[in-house]
This record gives C-alpha cells, structure tokens and sequence, in this order.
C-alpha cells in the first residue's frame, strides 16, 4: 500500500522466472533423483563434448569455477567423472565421463527430454519455441 509507482511482485519476470524454474527443479527431482540438475549438465556437455577442461566446462554449463569444482567432485565421488592433468598444460585438469558416467547420461538424457515435455506441457510447440528464443535474448 505505498503512494509509489504500483509494483506486483506476480507480474515480475523474475518472479516468474523463479516459479517456472522451481516447477521445473520439482519434476527434474521427480524424474532424476539420482542426478541433480547441475550433475546432469556437467556430464550431458561432457558427453556432447568430450573431454574438457574444467574452467571450459563450467563456462559452457553456466557454472562459476567453485560451482563446477564442487560439482565435479561429487562426480567423482559417484565413479561418473574422472580427472587427468592436461597432457598440454600442467596447471589443467581436463575432465571426462567414466565408462560408468557414459552408460548413465546416455539413459539420463532420455528421462531429461521427458522432463523438458513435462515441464512445458501447457505450451503448444510454437509457443514453446517463441519462448526459447526470447530467453535466449536475455
């Protein structure tokens, strides 16, 4: 009830882009427990990939360099992800999926494609593809 400008916070895009993500986050959970979402894009962007290096990786899936580390640890962990030092660079570590990794994101990628339907069901595809380029504008 301020005597400002009117402001809605459910008319907000990030407020909205917040509630998407979240729906989004509780059907990828639903579907992939034994994956988080960030798991997952490290190891599909390996798989689309090869092996990379870390700092490469983590650009390419949208994580600062503590994030993937983290990430790449509890791969690790998990027997999905190996390390090796750079054959080029010493101070690299170039990261790749495991026999075990490879076998797991071919079947995950299969549930992610099923959780993206899931989560934009209500969109008709056109819809849909409007609205991946607009968030690709943003």
């Amino acid at each position: 009830m301020s005597d400002g400008p009117e402001y809605r916070l459910d008319e907000q895009i990030g407020f909205k882009l917040r509630v998407a993500n979240q729906r989004h986050l509780e059907i990828f959970a639903s579907e992939m427990p034994e994956l988080t979402p960030r798991q997952f894009a490290v190891m599909a962007k390996l798989d689309e990939e090869g092996p990379l290096s870390q700092n490469h990786l983590g650009r390419l899936v949208a994580m600062d360099a503590a994030t993937t580390k983290g990430v790449i640890d509890r791969l690790v962990r998990k027997g999905l992800v190996a390390t090796t030092p750079s054959p080029t660079d010493r101070r690299r570590v170039e990261i790749s999926l495991t026999a075990e990794g490879a076998e797991q994101i071919r079947e995950a990628v299969v549930v992610a494609a099923r959780i993206s339907e899931r989560t934009a069901r209500n969109l008709s595809p056109r819809e849909l593809a409007r609205l991946m380029t607009l968030l690709d504008k943003l």
